[in-house]
């Protein structure tokens, strides 16, 4: 007896192997493989979802599972499961992200989101068919955990909390698949060009038939794998489109090519007619080097919230209410518990000190560069760094309220809700794809009808295809982006999308972080007092011993502008909390250095200093010997990059978390108007959509996770290179080098690239508007239709090219 099909699954197999059950609405007999599949049969007819089987047809699926088998042996209704992957909102309701492996298509998607959908407890249920990642909240009082994995598995699915690393190793493994796909296209497209030569020069000058043989069997040899596996992407592109009732690029490829392929091979083999196997290999390379640029401009697979998640503590120290210490959950942590705080370690959760008293670096919080001291009563912020001493505080709210924690969510809209512009190209070539197969189709009748001859049809039907073929239209875009990234990256600037120069291009307002983008991000000696002669070598010895920043500052300061070169013997070093260092020397004598409270604390009066800069007094034993003043130092390329971006028709702004007059002085000496100061992460990203609302194209240059938030919430990011990894993750563009006047590059080398895109573009669409009517009325044969796409291909490129003649004086 012949194989049947389960009514689920569609897999085939022996009737004494199926497990047999009757369709009580019909009272036919159907087959199942397992009783998983019954069952799953079974619960789409309860639940009304029989019309998936009308979306799937008769493809294929895989078999249900039978059985629930928990992710990594964990028992995924456990509270340690639960606190790891889920979040909680105010309602009491959990959040969940999930992979479903196994779907292929849109009813797969449409199948798991009405079956959660009808699991009572579920309140939202969607999935990202590209990236295969769900989001489902459900009620934990109604619906467990396990039963909502149970439910997907059992309708042949199977799903596992998000992780990124899988994330990632699946587009590199898609990455590598279109390199190799590349360099078979490549090594075909060279090869066969010989041999297309000496066919093109036998056809105008004679050539035996049996050596004109030979040169179309190596064509064909040539051309096949370039077709089938290099053009694979584009036949599966096509075939989804058309399953969605869409043209798009890759279907008019696929037709053009694999038109031009069969027909070659019927010329090949009845000897009648031209062969164009050349021009086959050279629609697959060109737009398939097309695709892998967009391959390569997609972000890095590693979600930009995993990555700042994980440089997020996931313990703290708590002390307990009998004195002791514990190392604890962040998770655990709730308003009123005492946590203690080591120098080297990140703030986690908001809170006030209750003892001791620190400097904090808050710069990837606030973008402020200098220590922030804190004592007794004052506020600590999470993401701050404790650096000089121990401290403790009371937290104030639990970690998911924290501050930090507001950023990641902040930074999870701004991302979700960041404006997409299509490429130019693609939006024509939707309407294009679809015009032309239309006209191939009515060339194809009408010639049919008055001639009679369907060979000759279906050549002119086959030259209006290649003639019109989007090689030219579909490389206006990639060509010229191609040889932009070039450019830019031969100067220091990476493009990390090519959909960010049609982006950057239309950029009407640029805004600035200020600390590691306008300035070093680091504090340096800008003036040195001396009242009295002492050793250097003292002053070096005091300031080496500490890791404090404007101690680094004064040891550079000393070793480059002093040339001071070794250090003098000190004794009972000690540093002092959130003030400064002390020592002596050898015939006893006291040396300090530190800022004013230090020194008032050691009996010395210092006079009240401004605000705008940082100060670091040096005492040996009660008199001042000598003054450093520290500030942030505005880049010496600023104030020409912002004269020459004005000049360029770009408002500037600067967004900063620094003071009003720190942020004053060095926007007067760069040449900014605009200035936002004392800012907190999500206020930058507030302005920036004001900005946004009033019609500015807005690119945001900053460095820091103070910026992820408004680099997300911008149209273009920019993230200097040696900037946060959040900040470089969330960016569209990374300077490299840090030098703030490649801003003005990227801009230039943007809207250069950019002109050439809406060039090339008219150029193709004046090839088609002319050679397409001539193809049509059978004018042109599939020759000369080969012939004049290559040339329609070549004019583009050397378009292209001519942006490497730049220039950026």
């Amino acid at each position: 007896m012949s194989k049947v099909s389960c009514a689920h699954c569609h897999l085939r197999f022996e009737p004494a192997a199926m497990i047999a059950d009757k369709n009580p609405e019909t009272n036919e007999t159907l087959y199942f493989c397992c009783k998983g599949c019954q069952g799953v049969y079974r619960l789409l007819h309860a639940e009304g979802l029989e019309s998936f089987y009308d979306k799937v047809g008769d493809k294929a699926l895989h078999p249900a599972s039978e059985t629930f088998a928990h992710t990594a042996g964990e028992n995924v209704d456990s509270d340690n499961f639960i606190a790891r992957y889920c979040t909680q909102d105010d309602e009491g309701f959990l959040t969940i992200r999930l992979i479903i492996e196994g779907i292929h298509c849109s009813a797969c998607v449409w199948l798991n989101e009405k079956v959660l959908h009808k699991l009572d407890g579920v309140v939202e249920a969607s999935i990202n068919y590209s990236t295969h990642k769900a989001k489902v909240t459900f009620d934990p009082e109604t619906v467990s955990l396990s039963k909502i994995f149970e439910t997907i598995r059992a309708i042949g699915y199977n799903a596992y909390p998000y992780d990124a690393t899988l994330q990632e190793e699946r587009t590199e493994k898609e990455r590598k698949s279109y390199y190799t796909r590349i360099l078979v296209a490549v090594f075909g497209m060279m090869n066969i060009m010989w041999l297309a030569i000496a066919n093109y020069a036998g056809y105008f000058s004679g050539i035996e038939q049996r050596f004109k043989d030979i040169l179309h069997v190596a064509e064909f040899l040539l051309a096949t794998p370039v077709l089938f596996y290099s053009g694979w992407i584009f036949f599966r592109g096509a075939y989804y489109g058309l399953k969605n009732r869409t043209i798009n690029m890759d279907t008019l490829v696929s037709i053009g090519a694999l038109s031009a392929y069969l027909y070659s091979i019927y010329a090949m083999i009845t000897r009648h007619g031209e062969v164009y196997f050349d021009s086959v290999v050279m629609i697959i390379t060109f737009v398939l080097v097309g695709k892998y640029l967009e391959v390569l401009s997609k972000k890095q697979a590693v979600d930009t919230i995993d990555t700042l998640m994980g440089t997020i503590p996931t313990e703290v120290t708590v002390i307990k209410s009998d004195g002791t210490k514990a190392v604890v959950s962040v998770d655990s942590v709730a308003a009123g518990d005492l946590i203690e705080l080591k120098p080297g370690e990140k703030a986690v959760i908001d809170g006030i000190v209750k003892s001791g008293a620190c400097s904090f670096d808050e710069s990837s919080l606030t973008g402020e560069s200098l220590p922030v001291y804190r004592a007794e009563g004052d506020e600590v912020r999470s993401g701050a760094i404790c650096l000089d001493a121990p401290i403790r505080y009371e937290a104030s709210r639990p970690a998911s309220e924290s501050l930090l924690h507001s950023i990641v969510t902040l930074l999870e809209d701004a991302v979700t809700k960041k404006p997409r512009i299509e490429a130019l190209a693609n939006r024509i070539s939707g309407y294009f794809s679809a015009i032309i197969l239309s006209i191939a189709l009515l060339t194809f009748a009408y010639h049919l009808y008055t001639t009679g001859n369907t060979e000759t049809a279906l050549i002119i039907a086959i030259s209006v295809v290649v003639i019109a073929c989007p090689c030219a239209l579909g490389l206006a875009t990639p060509m010229a982006t191609l040889v932009g990234l070039s450019v830019a990256a031969k100067r220091g600037i990476l493009f990390k999308e090519a959909q960010g120069i049609e982006r950057t291009a239309q950029c009407t307002l640029l805004a600035f972080d200020k600390t590691g983008t306008l300035t070093e991000g680091k504090p340096s000696v800008v003036k040195a007092s001396y009242y009295d002669t002492f050793s250097h070598e003292l002053l070096l010895a005091l300031c080496a011993s500490s890791t404090h920043p404007i101690s680094r500052a004064i040891v550079r300061y000393l070793q480059t502008e002093e040339k001071v070169e070794k250090e003098a013997v000190l004794h009972e070093i000690q540093s002092i909390e959130a003030r400064g260092i002390a020592a002596k020397t050898e015939d006893g004598t006291r040396i300090a250095g530190g800022n004013r409270t230090l020194m008032q604390a050691l009996g010395i009066e210092v006079q009240h200093e401004e605000e705008t800069a940082s100060y670091f007094y040096v005492a040996l034993q009660d008199r001042i010997v000598a003054r450093f003043v520290l500030e942030d130092r505005l880049k010496a390329e600023v104030p020409e990059t912002i004269k020459k971006l004005k000049s360029m028709g770009i408002k500037t702004v600067m967004l900063t978390g620094d003071n009003e007059k720190v942020a004053r002085k060095i926007a007067e000496v760069a040449g900014i108007e605009k200035v936002y100061a004392a800012l907190l992460p999500q206020e930058k990203a507030e302005i920036i959509r004001t900005l946004q609302e009033k019609g500015e194209t807005v690119m945001m240059a900053g460095d820091g996770i103070n910026d992820a938030v408004a680099l997300a919430q911008s149209h273009i990011a920019v993230a200097m290179g040696s900037g946060a990894d959040v900040a470089l993750k969330v960016s569209d563009i990374v300077l490299l080098d840090d030098k703030i006047a490649k801003l003005y590059e990227s801009l230039r080398i943007a809207k250069r690239t950019f002109h050439a895109v809406k060039e090339n573009l008219s150029l193709s669409l004046l090839y088609n508007l002319v050679a397409v009517p001539l193809a049509v009325t059978g004018h042109v044969s599939p020759l000369i239709a080969a012939l004049s796409m290559s040339l329609s291909s070549l004019i583009v490129v050397g378009n292209s090219m001519r942006i490497k003649r730049l220039h950026f004086d």
